[in-house]
């Protein structure tokens, strides 16, 4: 994610006395209750799933319990009324004995529930649906639910990058947001530590276009009304969902195979925004020569111009970007960072939100060689413009402990990416782009944390990096300059 103003401090994320709101209370979720009978041993005991995913950082995020495969999320919007209604189907296996188990849904009311097709009792618990099956679920069986629900869709308040999740604009609708959006407009088990692949069925006014992850699967109308299907087959994380609605010039062709789907708002000329996101499969096939196989089977831009969108999301497949970024001109350093987030942060996510320097600190450093690759700049420059300008915060900061406040903060981002050169500068260029492209490879479409990649880097250049890595993310002083080779 990049953000186009300088503003980078993360604020707090109020709704009542939650941090990062929107995901309901942070108590832990009710205990199990007592069994009745013969006492049973702890494996057989049941009990309801937890109402978050154990993220220290976000303790009300996601879910525990269950483990969702695949979500089928079918909407229908009409912005004029700006309601919305949908089905959401998914199917999860059970990782306990579930008397309950929860999803994540924002503000939406639910009319029905059904588990394995038969009806499910259903209640909320301010952002949290709890969903009590009619049979209990058992660890290790896989089970489908169905929910639906209608109502109008509203924003959660993000004070970085402003209102995030389903946003109403002026000629449609853009479903944004980190570290969360989707439970605003489809229930989900909204954490990135549980991925799943998904099916998109969006429908809108036939004047409008929708738009979202992955391959695009066609367009039907009937009447006045059209629906734009979507498939994400490589698993991915919910708050890299997105749907934008509205009227865009559309460019679609096809890329080694893979089908290429840019849109940009009408709401900008067409120019800058529009050659930019054209260079897109040239500078994934730049990255995939440093990084390994490009990891999805669809490559695209989305570019939106909305006052409370001033950043740019590594949104799976297709990033969205704030028409902003080319108000100066054509801006492919924006592309090649969202595009490096492809593999780092999309493909390898993240299983905490402490570890986000792995998704940002490299994404910032594919940009940095994306630079040098076009003559712009050596990555040896960047890092010491960087190194030498970076304010006392940046330093005072660890990024790989940044805390809730500084998330998303300039540490994260540019000693993030320092500290990636560092690692460079230690273990010399063939060990270091090993690294790359062995995390990219081992951990595809899964999650990583920062002591693996630390484990990583020290199996492959066979020294001890301890101390580099304590000193650029935990240590709160500027470390000294790494010598260049």
């Amino acid at each position: 994610m990049a953000r186009r103003s300088a503003r980078r401090r993360l604020g707090l994320l109020v709704t009542g006395a939650l941090l990062l709101g929107g995901c309901g209370s942070t108590a832990p979720g009710p205990a199990a209750p007592a069994p009745v009978g013969p006492t049973p041993s702890a494996a057989r005991s049941v009990g309801p799933g937890a109402a978050g995913a154990g993220d220290p950082y976000v303790p009300s995020y996601g879910n525990g319990g269950y483990d969702v495969a695949h979500y089928t999320v079918k909407i229908r919007y009409d912005p004029a009324t700006d309601r919305l209604s949908g089905t959401t189907t998914l199917r999860a296996t059970a990782t306990a004995n579930l008397s309950a188990f929860n999803l994540d849904l924002a503000g939406l009311t639910v009319r029905s529930v059904t588990v394995d097709g038969v009806k499910a009792r259903h209640a909320r618990a301010d952002d949290e649906l709890v969903i009590t099956p009619a049979t209990a679920l058992t660890s290790g069986n896989g089970f489908v639910a169905e929910i639906r629900y209608d109502g109008v869709p509203a924003a959660l308040r993000n004070d970085v990058l402003g209102e995030g999740g389903w946003l109403h604009t002026s000629d449609g609708a853009v479903a944004l947001g980190q570290p969360e959006s989707a439970s605003t407009w489809y229930p989900v088990n909204d954490h990135p530590s549980d991925k799943a692949t998904y099916d998109f069925e969006i429908t809108v006014p036939k004047e409008l276009t929708a738009v979202s992850n992955g391959v695009p699967k066609g367009r039907t109308v009937r009447g006045d009304w059209a629906t734009f299907a979507w498939s994400e087959d490589a698993p991915m994380a919910s708050y890299l969902s997105t749907v934008v609605i509205g009227k865009f010039r559309v460019t679609t062709g096809e890329h080694k195979g893979r089908p290429v789907y840019h849109a940009v708002t009408t709401k900008v000329a067409d120019g800058a925004p529009d050659r930019s996101v054209a260079r897109t499969v040239e500078v994934a096939d730049y990255l995939e020569s440093v990084f390994g196989p490009y990891p999805f089977d669809a490559y695209g831009g989305v570019v939106v111009a909305d006052d409370r969108i001033r950043y740019a999301l590594e949104t799976q497949s297709r990033p969205v970007y704030s028409a902003g970024f080319f108000r100066q001109g054509d801006n492919t350093g924006v592309v090649a960072h969202e595009l490096a987030h492809q593999w780092f942060g999309d493909s390898v996510s993240l299983a905490r939100w402490q570890d986000i320097w792995l998704n940002e600190g490299l994404a910032t450093y594919g940009e940095w060689l994306w630079a040098e690759h076009t003559g712009s700049s050596t990555v040896q420059r960047t890092f010491e413009q960087r190194y030498a300008t970076a304010s006392g915060q940046v330093w005072r900061t660890p990024p790989g402990k940044p805390g809730m406040a500084n998330l998303f903060g300039r540490s994260v981002y540019d000693r993030g990416g320092m500290t990636v050169h560092a690692l460079r500068l230690a273990v010399g260029d063939s060990a270091f782009f090993t690294i790359l492209r062995t995390w990219a490879a081992e951990k595809k479409n899964g999650n990583g944390t920062t002591a693996e990649f630390v484990a990583l880097a020290e199996r492959v250049s066979h020294k001890k990096l301890d101390k580099l890595f304590d000193a650029w993310l935990y240590g709160t002083e500027r470390p000294a300059a790494p010598k260049a080779r």
